[in-house]
């Protein structure tokens, strides 16, 4: 399932039953992973929202710092595999799941700024430092998408550096260019 950059768009299918899942639950959080062209991907749920999504490492189990786990289906985590089963597929460019995020309140204003970044389109640290009220934080809104929880979802790959290079990302840096890639993929397909 993983392609190379340039024929990504083309080359995943159109439905969203291509991914496996696994679903465990951990004391109050329910965590489910699904395959994915870039990887298998684990998202939480806490109860009121998506709460994590991150990337694992080949042959990893989710971890939340428990030993046990019992598997449990939600539907929440099932309507999120659904959605980014979708996004993979280019057939959704918003996801429409409650969020739970948790951080500080300039983390939650950098992310909360990030949901507005379009599909397909990319902002600088520095525009968005400005968009969040402090032009020289440009670290800090760095520092604030290095600790988003939610990738993908909360659409940090979407902000470079202002050369136009490509700077940190929590999934690796060929996860962002893929990520970025696939979205200009299907751009490009929409205005045929």
């Amino acid at each position: 399932m993983r392609n190379s950059c340039g024929n990504l768009p083309e080359a995943l299918p159109r439905d969203v039953s291509f991914f496996q899942t696994a679903v465990y639950y951990i004391g109050m959080k329910y965590v489910t992973t699904g395959d994915f062209p870039i990887g298998t991907l684990a998202v939480t749920e806490d109860g009121a929202g998506i709460c994590a999504v991150h990337v694992l490492p080949d042959a990893a189990e989710p971890s939340c710092g428990a030993e046990e786990f019992e598997r449990k289906e939600t539907p929440l985590l099932r309507r999120a595999l659904v959605q980014l089963g979708e996004y993979f597929a280019g057939t959704r460019r918003t996801f429409d799941l409650p969020l739970s995020l948790k951080g500080t309140e300039f983390q939650l204003r950098v992310w909360n700024e990030l949901l507005r970044i379009p599909y397909g389109k990319t902002t600088t640290y520095g525009r968005l430092a400005y968009r969040v009220g402090n032009a020289k934080a440009c670290r800090a809104v760095g520092m604030a998408n290095h600790r988003n929880p939610v990738m993908i979802i909360v659409p940090c790959h979407r902000v470079i550096g202002a050369d136009g290079s490509l700077t940190g990302y929590a999934g690796g840096l060929n996860v962002k260019r893929l990520l970025l890639d696939l979205e200009a993929g299907f751009q490009a397909l929409d205005l045929r």
